[in-house]
């Protein structure tokens, strides 16, 4: 600078700065994959196995095995979907898949830690079929939002909910013909849940629709 001039500012310095700062997180940051199809498996597969059982397709003396899915891919890896859910910024995603994370979780606690030291199996079906309720409760909610997702996340919160309300009804009457119907939505259920995640692992890797989830979004 001469003696006697006065510095004046580079009027593009601060618009350059902006830009820098505003394009450099985008730089940094990244892009999450999509979290659902991994919690659909994981809640689809659990209900299957569980379902077998309740639709007495296979001997219930080997139920426990549930309790491993139930605590491993059910629970802890639909948990994780559901945290993961909030990252995406998915609030139906988030909460659903973080909720039926925490029932397998729960159904694990009850049946491995509780279960054995209710004496009384009446008490023990009444207790179980209100956990079935209120679940049903919530699920119904979920199916009532999930109408504006895809057809087929919609399939599964329907049969869902028809699934708890058959186990609910029969688990509170102690009545196994009503608890065998139940096994068999939920069958029903197991499958949906795993044709949408199937659509969208293969619909994301392929970079085109393979199979169709149609979109209910407005």
């Amino acid at each position: 600078m001469e003696a006697g001039t006065i510095s004046r500012p580079d009027p593009t310095a601060g618009e350059r700065a902006r830009v820098v700062a505003t394009e450099a997180p985008a730089r940094e940051g990244w892009t999450p994959a999509d979290p659902g199809p991994l919690g659909l498996a994981a809640f689809a597969m659990t209900t299957f196995v569980l379902s077998m059982f309740n639709a007495d397709l296979v001997s219930r003396a080997g139920e426990p095995v549930v309790l491993g899915l139930a605590l491993a891919y059910g629970g802890l890896a639909q948990l994780l979907a559901g945290m993961w859910e909030f990252r995406t910024g998915n609030t139906f995603g988030a909460v659903a898949f973080t909720s039926f994370g925490a029932f397998w979780l729960s159904f694990w606690a009850f049946v491995t830690f509780f279960e054995p030291s209710i004496s009384d199996p009446t008490v023990t079906s009444h207790a179980v079929g209100l956990y079935l309720w209120a679940w049903g409760i919530f699920t119904a909610y979920m199916f009532v939002a999930s109408l504006r997702t895809t057809g087929a996340i919609a399939t599964v919160f329907f049969l869902l909910t028809i699934t708890f309300i058959l186990l609910a009804i029969g688990n509170s009457g102690m009545n196994d013909s009503i608890i065998k119907a139940g096994g068999w939505v939920g069958l029903a259920t197991a499958l949906a849940a795993w044709y949408a995640s199937f659509a969208a692992v293969v619909n994301s890797t392929f970079a085109r629709t393979v199979l169709p989830v149609r979109s209910l979004k407005r």
